[in-house]
């Protein structure tokens, strides 16, 4: 089998698309890890964040949860508590002592919220009808600039702050033009708060501002949230005195974010392309500089179709039952924008919300309305046109959209999110707008389309038959449990402790691997889980074919997951922490991309709930004398063969399994909190995320192959080791 060093040659240029590393770029690139936008990889290891997760002290000590007697006595810090404890924040200080509360985190996720707060602003304009272009770049010294050509930020003097509105709104919390109503700057718009501008600020270690207005150029400086110079004002050359619109140029503060400041084209190119097909009118380019003309990178975004387009690109690694539906309706001052379509080799639905060009991630009641209008519609046509003959035959909704793909935008002039990083819509008026414009468009489209009502309806139909036929599969399955008196398999080697929080798995391929795996854990919380060769592809399978299969049977009961479509229940999770540790070879990375499809299509909020991990093993190990070193790339172990002497005698091992591996050696390298290196996998795209395993497991192989022959220009054929 031919191996590689760096990562493994089929699986290297199949999926670029998927993972992206982390902004502490890991050493450990042998891993054949996904580059793309849709999934951060976190590094858990000393060096890499500062962070290394431990379980107490010595080798193998472990850490308890109970209490300790010192917890007990008080904690350390001032036994007075009066008016002196009771701090007051001013202006921006509350931004930078807890950065978190408004941005997310000061990792990667947060650092590129900067990027997201200013685009939003400048795609507000978008929507008010006042921009037509956006332009971002991401400069070499790591900074980034967006500029629009909207009306420009207002510079004239404030009444109440007695400053000019430009640096009211950028050193003041709750300062801005969004807060609704007929006379607000803004009728529809992301920004509620008045905070995203002001919090960039606060998070920068300098901010540029221009504004052009009124024919004029007006410029500012700030550093930290507060103002380094005046506002200054010139007249502009006579070509650009027509010019309106804002540029915001900012460099993020190295004492907030945790991490390497590095922002990713791939993960922003994500967001671009989103708010690119929700503002059908407004082209969006984004550019990274570089050292040398040939290294620049560019992109330009216009989706004149809107949703339609959108749908297009979900699906178009897809079969479609029927031509995409699409419609737009105001109701109640709401406009309701929607495009869908069912799929015939699609076994899961993505379903994506979007509130006044805001992504939210945990749903809403426009979600909820849609799925009420979906689910009833269709039962109703069903029954209508005696497709559904049986009385006590209901569809319900996870059968219903089984194979759908669809987009939801509404815009709302008061909504109402949840925290500032606005994951969840809350208006309870937008469900009833929703549900009630998609059951009339919907049911007056497939009366009219009788023959995508029966495609739908049969897919329906076999998405209840194949539930019905996983019922009694996981009900056999159960009894098997009972009658054994025990409801783990077989092959599970357990840990001793009850504590989710405190116990991890293993899931590895093979009985080799399996067996020095159990030989070199720490038995009293971590867990092992052979695999018998690869797992089902549930991208291609339907749900009785799934529960029918031995391995991923053992994977849901030892894992404690629940039924596919329930609702996620952590507390039932047996581990809370799912490592997946396969040889870095190319069979190893087919495992590992056939377990995250099952993780990501049966339970992604295991990915939200940050329980999935990849382990990643050394690829060598160099003996000089006593000395072991062990090498987890080739850059690994030139760097350790250049230490050594010029004439110095040492012998390399290249580890081509983990079966190869003593128990100790294991334990010592992969195994031990104290050493090992994970990658914690965390979806941040389930659009782009769910386009990428259609394509690489999914059962058109064209699109595969045309996938292939557009990225074998990125292996090196020196890195084979054949």
């Amino acid at each position: 089998m031919a191996l590689l060093r760096s990562p493994p040659l089929q699986f290297r240029f199949l999926t670029q698309r998927l993972f992206q590393s982390s902004a502490a770029r890991s050493r450990l690139q042998s891993v054949a890890f996904f580059r793309r936008s849709c999934i951060f990889w976190r590094n858990h290891r000393m060096g890499l964040v500062g962070i290394r997760p431990r379980h107490g002290a010595g080798v193998r000590a472990f850490m308890s949860s109970s209490v300790t007697s010192e917890a007990v006595q008080g904690k350390p810090g001032s036994q007075n508590y009066g008016s002196d404890q009771i701090q007051v924040l001013e202006g921006l200080d509350p931004v930078r002592k807890r950065p978190g509360m408004y941005i997310g985190s000061t990792g990667p996720r947060g650092l590129h919220h900067l990027v997201y707060e200013i685009l939003d602003n400048a795609v507000d304009e978008a929507q008010a009808g006042y921009a037509s272009k956006v332009d971002v770049v991401l400069h070499e010294d790591n900074s980034v600039s967006i500029t629009d050509n909207g009306r420009g930020i207002p510079v004239d003097l404030h009444p109440v702050t007695k400053k000019s509105s430009l640096e009211t709104v950028l050193t003041v919390l709750h300062a801005g033009g969004k807060f609704g109503g007929l006379n607000s700057g803004y009728y529809v718009s992301g920004g509620l708060h008045g905070v995203g501008l002001s919090v960039v600020n606060a998070l920068s270690e300098a901010l540029e501002v221009t504004v052009w207005r009124d024919g004029k150029e007006y410029f500012q400086n700030f550093s930290r949230g507060k103002p380094s110079t005046a506002l200054t004002c010139q007249v502009p050359p006579v070509e650009l005195c027509s010019r309106q619109g804002t540029r915001i140029k900012f460099w993020p503060d190295r004492e907030v974010f945790t991490t390497t400041i590095q922002f990713d084209f791939n993960t922003i190119s994500g967001r671009i392309r989103e708010l690119a097909f929700l503002n059908p009118e407004l082209t969006i380019t984004l550019k990274k500089e570089a050292a040398g003309d040939s290294n620049v990178q560019y992109n330009e975004y216009c989706y004149a179709g809107g949703l339609l387009e959108y749908v297009k690109w979900l699906n178009m690694d897809k079969k479609p039952l029927h031509d995409t539906l699409a419609f737009r309706k105001e109701s109640d001052g709401i406009t309701v924008d929607v495009a869908l379509q069912w799929c015939a080799d699609s076994y899961a639905d993505t379903m994506l919300g979007y509130a006044n060009s805001i992504r939210t991630v945990d749903g809403g009641t426009h979600i909820d309305g849609m799925k009420a209008a979906l689910t009833r519609t269709i039962n109703n046509l069903g029954k209508k046109s005696k497709l559904i003959k049986e009385k006590e035959i209901s569809l319900s909704g996870e059968h219903v959209r089984e194979g759908l793909s669809c987009i939801i935008s509404v815009k709302v002039p008061s909504p109402e999110f949840e925290g500032q990083t606005k994951t969840r819509l809350g208006n309870p008026e937008v469900r009833k707008v929703v549900e009630q414009c998609v059951q009339e468009y919907l049911t007056e489209y497939l009366e009219l389309h009788p023959d995508a009502l029966d495609s739908i309806l049969s897919k329906s139909l076999n998405a209840l038959k194949a539930a019905m036929a996983a019922k009694r599969a996981r009900e056999l399955v159960r009894t098997k449990s009972i009658l054994k008196s025990s409801s783990l398999p077989g092959k599970l080697a357990d840990c001793s402790s009850t504590n989710p929080e405190e116990s991890e798995i293993f899931i590895v391929e093979g009985d080799s691997a399996g067996g020095s795996a159990k030989q070199g854990r720490d038995r009293r919380f971590q867990a092992i889980l052979p695999l018998r060769g690869k797992i089902l592809n549930i991208e291609r399978k339907d749900e009785a074919a799934m529960y029918k299969n031995e391995e991923i049977q053992n994977l849901i009961l030892g894992l404690g997951l629940g039924v596919k479509g329930e609702d996620f229940k952590k507390e039932s999770l047996r581990y809370h922490k799912i490592i997946i540790l396969t040889d870095a070879d190319v069979d190893g990375a087919h495992i590992r991309t056939l377990l995250l499809t099952f993780f990501f299509r049966y339970q992604k909020a295991l990915f939200d709930e940050g329980c999935i991990y990849v382990g990643v093993p050394p690829l060598y190990k160099v003996e000089r004398g006593k000395q072991v070193h062990y090498c987890y790339d080739d850059a690994d172990l030139k760097k350790v063969q250049s230490s050594f002497p010029p004439n110095a005698s040492y012998h390399i091992q290249r580890f081509k399994g983990l079966g190869e591996m003593m128990p100790a050696q294991l334990w010592e390298t992969t195994m031990n909190p104290d050493e090992r290196v994970l990658k914690k996998l965390v979806v941040d795209d389930a659009a782009e995320a769910s386009v990428v395993f259609a394509s690489l497991m999914g059962t058109r192989v064209d699109v595969r192959k045309e996938l292939i022959q557009n990225s074998a220009r990125m292996i090196n054929p020196e890195s084979l080791d054949i």
